[in-house]
């Protein structure tokens, strides 16, 4: 994964949105209802199949839980990285679990092990709200404070886990993108589904060393960063690295939880255990 170059697309390139600002910005993109803080638009259309996307717009996010059908894996890995490193771990199906090293701490992503990267990965597309503050960002973006970041935790996520299912997803987001401000509802429906169908997944914080932020805490990180006292933490003290208002994070052990569906190749690296499985789950074996 040393070879990844590609600039992430959650992360905005506006200057407004930098994460020493703590302006967040309105989208500038056609669909800004989506993209926004607010997702209202989407939101509406999302909370008769999938109320996680409408709670994501508010935050935390969470997602629920269908009727069990057969079963499926719960899967789950232990890993570290430390402040400007990579993390790479195999899952199986040809997806990694990647997190990205910027310069504000880590973005997660799920993407194909081998081949060419696109404009997405698998995971972004399945976790709105995008361009906006996420759970994927494990980050002082958008005015959160190292320990906000820690703070939100755990952060819940979904996933496509194949190549057909992306490609789905995918295919109905370009469909929304190209809508324009107000997309037709039968779109919206249509990304709402293919979103629902993905599967859930979430990252746990387990031990944190930072350099905390001196800066009063944002709205939007009050929103969700109420877990950094329960957070098993560190803060280093620096006497030649001056304050700032955002602070770092320095290093940080984390759990990650992934819901796989019947069918899924895991990779060998995984701890797995049988669990109940969701309608959803069930229809992705068929993927």
């Amino acid at each position: 994964m040393s070879s990844f170059r590609r600039t992430h697309p959650l992360r905005p390139t506006s200057s407004c949105w930098r994460s020493e600002n703590p302006r967040i910005c309105p989208s500038k993109s056609p669909q800004s209802t989506l993209l926004r803080w607010g997702c209202t638009l989407f939101a509406s259309s999302v909370s008769a199949l999938v109320t996680s996307v409408a709670v994501a717009c508010s935050f935390p996010p969470a997602f629920p839980q269908a009727p069990a059908q057969s079963f499926c894996r719960h899967a789950t890995f232990e890993g570290e990285v430390t402040a400007g490193q990579p993390y790479t771990h195999p899952l199986g199906n040809g997806l990694v679990l990647f997190l990205q090293p910027i310069h504000s701490g880590w973005i997660l992503r799920v993407l194909p092990a081998s081949g060419p990267i696109g404009d997405h990965d698998y995971a972004e597309l399945a976790t709105p709200p995008y361009q906006s503050v996420t759970p994927l960002s494990i980050s002082t973006d958008f005015s959160f404070r190292a320990q906000d970041a820690v703070g939100w935790n755990p952060r819940r996520f979904r996933f496509a886990t194949s190549k057909a299912s992306f490609d789905r997803l995918s295919a109905v987001y370009q469909r929304f993108e190209q809508a324009g401000a107000t997309p037709p509802a039968p779109l919206q429906l249509d990304l709402a589904t293919e979103i629902a169908q993905a599967s859930e997944g979430s990252l746990t914080l387990l031990d944190v060393r930072l350099l905390p932020g001196t800066a009063d805490q944002s709205r939007s990180a009050a929103a969700v960063a109420s877990h950094f006292s329960q957070t098993a933490h560190t803060v280093v003290q620096a006497p030649d690295t001056p304050a700032t208002q955002l602070g770092k994070l320095l290093w940080i052990r984390f759990r990650v939880d992934l819901d796989l569906p019947p069918g899924f190749l895991r990779s060998s690296t995984l701890s797995v255990l049988s669990t109940a499985c969701s309608a959803q789950s069930t229809n992705l074996q068929r993927q």
